[in-house]
C-alpha cells in the first residue's frame, strides 16, 4: 500500500543533498508520492538546479513552517542539532538526525519532549556498507581477541575546493574534531559487539593544520573477551579506513575504502561492488522500513548520545 509522506529538511548542504536524491529514489521505487520542503538559514549557497524540481516549498523562517509533517530531517551543522530538534519537535511525527546526534552529550533528552510512539532515527550509514555487514553476519565475531579499527585522511582534502580552516571540522564550537567528526568508528563498532564496559581516551590537536578542533584520537576499550583500539586523525595524507579483526584462526582486515574483506593468512580476498551512495541509499531504505513497521530503530536518540558521550569524554556513563 502506497504511502503519501509530507517530508522537511532543515539545512541543505552536501549531506541533505545526498538524502533529498535518495528520498526520491527509495519512494518512487515504493510507488510512495510526497511532496518536500525545505527549511534555511538563508545563509547557505544556491539551490542546484537538478534538485530544484523535486522542491515544493523554501522556508526561510520558524513562523512559515507547517505543523503537519510526517519527517523532518535535520541535516543542519551538528552544534545546532539540539535546539532545532527543540523547537521543530511538534511539528512533525518523525525525525531523521543527521550524525553526531549533538556536539555535546551532557544534554537532556526530557527537555526535547519526544513523543514515545514516534520515531527518532540518528544516521549510521557505515553499518550499512557490505564491509560492516559481512563481519556482522557472516564471521563468527567470539573468535576474536582484539579489533582495531583507524580512520586516517588528511582535512585540507577532504571538501574541495573549500577552505579547511573554514568547515565546521576545524572548529571545535561548532562540532569539529576527529573525536566526534569521526564518529562512525565508535558508531559500528557498538553496532558489532554491542558497548564497552572501559575507555581510556588520549586526544589532542598534534599537527601542523590550522585548526582548534583535535587532530588526533586514540582510544583503548575493554570488552568482557575482547579488546578495541581506535585511531582517529585528520592529518594521514593516504586516507586508510580499515577494521582489523585479531581472531583465533585469522587476522582479517576490513577495507571500507577498498570495499573488500582480507584475510591475511589464508590470503582469501572478498570484494564488494558498492559506493558510498550505495550504503547510504540503505540506510534511507531502513529509515523508511522502521516508519512502516517492519524494522526496529536500531540507533534511538539516547543510543546516540550514549556512543557520543564514548567518543567525545572516552569515559562510561
Amino acid at each position: 500500500m502506497s504511502v503519501d509522506y509530507k517530508i522537511g529538511i532543515i539545512g541543505l548542504g552536501s549531506i541533505a543533498t545526498r538524502h533529498l536524491h535518495n528520498i526520491v529514489e527509495v519512494l518512487g521505487k515504493k510507488g510512495c508520492t510526497y511532496s518536500i520542503d525545505v527549511i534555511r538559514s538563508g545563509r547557505g549557497g544556491a539551490i542546484g538546479n537538478e534538485i530544484l524540481p523535486n522542491i515544493a516549498n523554501i522556508y526561510y523562517a520558524y513562523e512559515q513552517v507547517p505543523d503537519d509533517y510526517d519527517i523532518l530531517f535535520i541535516t543542519n551543522p551538528t552544534s545546532f542539532h539540539y535546539a532545532t530538534i527543540k523547537q521543530y519537535v511538534s511539528k512533525t511525527k518523525h525525525m531523521f538526525i543527521e550524525k553526531p546526534v549533538f556536539d555535546s552529550s551532557s544534554l537532556s533528552l526530557q527537555e526535547l519532549n519526544l513523543d514515545p510512539n514516534m520515531t527518532y532515527y540518528v544516521a549510521c550509514p557505515l553499518r550499512y556498507s557490505q564491509v560492516v555487514q559481512y563481519m556482522k553476519t557472516q564471521y563468527d565475531l567470539t573468535n576474536v581477541y582484539s579489533v582495531r579499527a583507524i580512520c586516517s585522511s588528511y582535512l585540507p582534502e577532504w571538501r574541495p575546493p573549500q577552505d579547511y580552516r573554514k568547515s565546521y571540522s576545524a572548529h571545535k564550537e561548532f562540532g569539529g574534531g576527529v573525536s566526534i567528526d569521526l564518529i562512525h568508528e565508535w558508531d559500528y563498532l557498538i553496532y558489532l559487539l554491542g558497548f564497552p564496559e572501559q575507555v581510556t581516551n588520549i586526544r589532542g590537536t598534534f599537527s601542523n593544520l590550522e585548526i582548534n578542533s583535535d587532530d588526533l584520537s586514540i582510544y583503548i576499550a575493554k570488552y568482557p573477551n575482547l579488546t578495541v583500539e581506535i585511531h582517529l586523525d585528520y592529518f594521514g595524507r593516504i586516507p586508510i579506513r580499515e577494521i582489523q579483526l585479531f581472531s583465533s584462526d585469522d587476522t582479517i582486515v576490513g577495507d571500507l575504502l577498498k570495499n573488500e574483506i582480507r584475510y591475511l593468512k589464508t590470503g582469501k580476498t572478498i570484494h564488494f561492488e558498492e559506493s558510498r551512495n550505495d550504503y547510504q541509499r540503505k540506510e534511507i531504505e531502513q529509515f523508511f522500513s522502521v516508519l512502516e513497521g517492519t524494522s526496529e530503530n536500531t540507533n534511538t536518540i539516547a543510543a546516540a548520545l550514549k556512543t557520543l558521550c564514548i567518543a567525545t569524554k572516552g569515559v562510561m556513563e
